[in-house]
């Protein structure tokens, strides 16, 4: 259920005859934002975790991690299914990089991240923890090439210098 929608449900519920007790037993503490699930702590608990363009703000992820969003027009374009494979065998470099995997087939029904990028068909972005565009690529690019990219940048130079040599 989409967030917005839950208010207008829960008085929707509250109208009908018979119902009001149900409807006022949702707990005061459950409002529009708790009722939806942080996409930065589904991130942060689990690194892996691959993103809808549509259940996502770009900006929650500003200074916290790395998006790299991978557009098409449908889930069924080869060169998306080559990108999504290229990602998903090599997730532990991903993970040292704090990159956020997020996708978008969907034009009919653009999000957020759809109209602030502006991709026409296929097309991989790569923006940094500073929320701006780093990369964008109209074909499929492997982990190695996107990964060569990032370690190149300040930021990333200096999460290498300042990390423990031995844990």
């Amino acid at each position: 259920m989409r967030p917005k929608l839950f208010p207008m449900v829960l008085a929707a519920l509250a109208a009908l005859p018979g119902l009001p007790a149900v409807a006022q037993t949702v707990p005061a503490s459950q409002t529009q934002e708790s009722a939806v699930e942080d996409p930065v702590a589904r991130w942060q608990a689990d690194p892996t975790t691959e993103f809808s363009g549509a259940e996502v703000d770009l900006a929650a992820f500003q200074w916290v991690a790395r998006p790299v969003i991978v557009f098409a027009n449908s889930d069924a374009d080869p060169a998306f299914q080559d990108q999504m494979t290229l990602l998903r065998a090599r997730p532990e470099a991903l993970v040292e990089r704090d990159i956020v995997v997020i996708t978008d087939t969907d034009p009919a029904n653009p999000s957020e991240v759809r109209r602030k990028l502006r991709p026409r068909g296929f097309m991989l972005a790569l923006l940094g923890k500073d929320g701006d565009i780093k990369l964008r690529k109209p074909l499929p690019w492997d982990v190695r090439e996107l990964t060569r990219v990032i370690d190149k940048m300040p930021m990333r130079q200096r999460e290498m210098n300042q990390r423990p040599l031995h844990d």
